[in-house]
C-alpha cells in the first residue's frame, strides 16, 4: 500500500510539474517552471547540493517539500483547494517579481511608481478604443462580437497582439 501511495504522488506530482510548467510558458512566454527563467530558477532549487546536476533524491525532496508547503491540514493528502492555493501562491509570486521588474525598468523618475505616461512610453502608447475596434470588426458595424473576438484570437495565436491573447490588445497584455 506504501507503494502504491508513494507511486500515485509521484504521478500526481510529474502531472502538476508538467501542468504548471505548460500554463507558465502560455501565461508567461517563459517566466515560469518548464520555461526561460522559471525553469533556471527551479531547476537550481532542486539542485540542493548546488553541483550543477539534479538527482533523482533531490528531485524527490523537492517535491515533498512542495506537497509539505501545499499541505495546509497537515494530512499528507492535497485537496483541490490545497492545490488551488499552491497555483495561486505560484502565480502571485511571478507577478509580484514581473511588477516589480517593470517598475524598475519603467520607472523614469525613480519614486517607485508608474503612471500612465511612464507606462505608455515603456509599451508604446496603446492604440485607442476605435483603433481597436477596427482591428477586430470584421462585419463593419462599430462593435465586436464573441465570434469576431475568437476570429481575431485565432490569427494571433495563443499571445495574441502585445501578449495577453485578444483581449491583451484592449490593455490586458504584459508586455
Amino acid at each position: 500500500m506504501q507503494n502504491v501511495k508513494k507511486s500515485a504522488t509521484i504521478t500526481l506530482w510529474a502531472a502538476l510539474a508538467i501542468g504548471l510548467a505548460g500554463a507558465g510558458v502560455a501565461e508567461e512566454g517563459g517566466m515560469m517552471p518548464g520555461g526561460g527563467e522559471g525553469f533556471a530558477a527551479m531547476f537550481a532549487e532542486m539542485d540542493a547540493d548546488k553541483d550543477g546536476k539534479v538527482t533523482p533524491a533531490e528531485v524527490d525532496a523537492h517535491h515533498v517539500a512542495r506537497m509539505a508547503a501545499a499541505d495546509a491540514n497537515g494530512d499528507g493528502l492535497l485537496s483541490a483547494e490545497e492545490l488551488a492555493q499552491m497555483r495561486i501562491d505560484e502565480v502571485t509570486k511571478r507577478a509580484a517579481a514581473h511588477a516589480a521588474e517593470m517598475v524598475a525598468r519603467l520607472d523614469s523618475d525613480a519614486d517607485g511608481l508608474l503612471s500612465v505616461a511612464e507606462l505608455a512610453a515603456g509599451r508604446g502608447a496603446p492604440p485607442d478604443g476605435a483603433e481597436m475596434i477596427a482591428h477586430a470588426d470584421s462585419d463593419g458595424d462599430g462593435a465586436i462580437s464573441l465570434e469576431e473576438a475568437e476570429e481575431i484570437k485565432g490569427r494571433h495565436g495563443h499571445k495574441g497582439h502585445r501578449g495577453g491573447g485578444f483581449w491583451g490588445m484592449f490593455g490586458g497584455g504584459s508586455h
